[in-house]
């Protein structure tokens, strides 16, 4: 049962609906190690090396066969026929093979990496900008006098350039979930501006301000329809206070804004967490993008959770994936096996049929993507 659902979904192509650009120029071998550890920011000490975890053998035995070596080659040889094909050869071999239609590309954290367009032409799909609020906060901040009324008109204005189809938030990076989250006055938002300001500050982390960018967001999408607002949940890199990301925080805000579309990314460890806001609110959706890649082989076990409580229809795919394109590609591949191995647990205890098994693959892997952001 196994392997005929691994075959159809393979032959399905998925929508990353929150990804990043990959690597086209070549880097040294401490790169490449060191973007394997989501969670910190430094470089990896000399005893250790970042194959030494479920990414790095995820890799190993899923991605190796793309640079024409065995499965579980050793990471050194593994290294060196990455070297030998060179950065930009090995990211047309991930992206073509990930059988992605559609990548929703977070353009606020470009570093290093390649411009939607490019991610789009080395894989044959397409690409979609979301936009980040706070790089557009910081912008606007510097940029003018009244920042509750330019803030405003710069998203807009942004999204309608940038043909835009989603806005995130990262939030759980500067603030944590466990802010005020009422509104805040006009005069305490222009105040909160020109002290950030003043203070020379580069990084927004003002509560009042981030909470004014969120809701500035949740107004426009009310007022043209469509523009999910996605916000960063739960796991990610250690400048984030990781208990205050439990998107259960976010229930003030949730019963405001009711029937506002957004969408939790990542969600782990507080994947149950956001299944329950899925079915709680109607317009929450949520994926278990970034910890699958993580997880490894474990991440089934993931999956299965996010199968819970969640609708089906509140699921969808992403991978988060950023730099190395091993990573675009074995988002793809882990939702897909992991995925497959979950339903066919399903079909073979007799709860599911094939039919609705690869009905909800479908569901998730493309179409709630495509009808959220309306590809």
């Amino acid at each position: 049962m196994i392997d005929e659902l691994v075959e159809q979904l393979r032959d399905r192509p998925l929508i990353d609906h929150h990804v990043h650009g990959a690597w086209l120029s070549d880097g040294d071998r401490s790169r490449f190690e060191n973007a394997l550890n989501e969670g910190s920011t430094d470089p990896l000490p000399g005893w250790d090396s970042g194959f030494d975890n479920q990414l790095g053998f995820a890799i190993r035995a899923h991605c190796a066969p793309v640079l024409d070596l065995e499965p579980h080659a050793a990471a050194d040889a593994y290294w060196q026929r990455r070297t030998s094909l060179g950065e930009a050869e090995v990211a047309r071999r991930f992206l073509s093979a990930a059988g992605v239609s559609d990548w929703l590309v977070d353009t606020g954290f470009p570093g290093e990496t390649c411009e939607p367009e490019e991610l789009a032409a080395l894989s044959g799909a397409h690409d979609h900008r979301v936009i980040r609020l706070e790089s557009l906060a910081e912008q606007a901040i510097a940029d003018s006098a009244n920042y509750a009324e330019a803030f405003p008109a710069l998203l807009e204005a942004t999204i309608t350039q940038e043909q835009a189809v989603g806005m995130k938030t990262v939030a759980a990076y500067r603030t944590g979930f466990d802010l005020d989250w009422s509104e805040p006055a006009a005069g305490s938002v222009v105040e909160a501006a020109a002290r950030w300001r003043d203070s020379g500050g580069r990084r927004l982390t003002d509560p009042v301000l981030i909470n004014f960018g969120i809701r500035s967001a949740l107004a426009l999408q009310k007022r043209r329809g469509g523009l999910p607002l996605q916000f960063h949940v739960g796991f990610g890199d250690r400048d984030e206070d990781l208990h205050r990301t439990d998107p259960l925080l976010l229930l003030p805000l949730l019963r405001e804004f009711a029937d506002a579309s957004i969408c939790l990314l990542h969600c782990y460890p507080f994947e149950r967490q956001a299944g329950y806001l899925a079915q709680a609110f109607a317009g929450v959706y949520l994926d278990v993008g970034l910890a699958i890649n993580y997880l490894g082989a474990r991440s089934p076990s993931l999956i299965a959770r996010s199968l819970e409580v969640a609708p089906f229809g509140k699921l969808l795919y992403s991978s988060d994936a950023y730099g190395p394109a091993e990573l675009h590609l074995l988002g793809a591949h882990l939702w897909r096996s992991g995925t497959a191995q979950v339903l066919s647990h399903f079909v073979e205890r007799g709860e599911w049929s094939t039919t609705d098994a690869l009905r909800v693959a479908g569901m998730i892997g493309s179409e709630n993507a495509r009808r959220l952001y309306r590809l």
